[in-house]
């Protein structure tokens, strides 16, 4: 896991919000979430293979993620690590194949793009869904 840090800009004209060294450079496509409700986990979805960059433009969401020893049967008492992405801090979370994550939403109607490394049809090979109750959620931040 990494984060790429940005920055933010504001004067008269509004606010700029910027990741100046994240490149789209294997990005394959994008798409967005919104959770209406802070008491819905979202969890516990993975890829051997993909890499999923997490960028919160409303809102906050606390994101969970763990790195998987054995994808048939994972153990159930794995690290999880968390980390809190805001509107009010301009940064990417990186999460690296080989990882399950989990997210919720911090405040109603937090929204997040997700930019992927793999076309749809590939990700669809490579998803690996767990039961939301496989692993205890991180409300803290590690």
């Amino acid at each position: 896991m990494s984060v790429i840090q940005g920055n933010t800009h504001s004067d008269h004209r509004g606010t700029v919000r910027f990741v100046n060294d994240f490149t789209f450079d294997g990005i394959k496509r994008f798409y967005t979430i919104t959770h209406p409700d802070t008491n819905i986990i979202r969890a516990w979805q993975g890829h051997k293979l993909e890499t999923k960059y997490f960028y919160v433009t409303k809102g906050s969401f606390l994101i969970n993620w763990i790195e998987i020893d054995n994808w048939e049967k994972p153990s159930t008492d794995l690290k999880i690590i968390a980390h809190t992405l805001s509107e009010n801090q301009s940064e990417i979370l990186i999460i690296p194949p080989g990882h399950v994550n989990g997210f919720k939403a911090l405040e109603p109607d937090s929204t997040m793009i997700v930019y992927s490394d793999m076309l749809l049809e590939d990700s669809k090979k490579d998803d690996y869904r767990f039961p939301v109750e496989m692993w205890l959620f991180d409300d803290r931040e590690s």
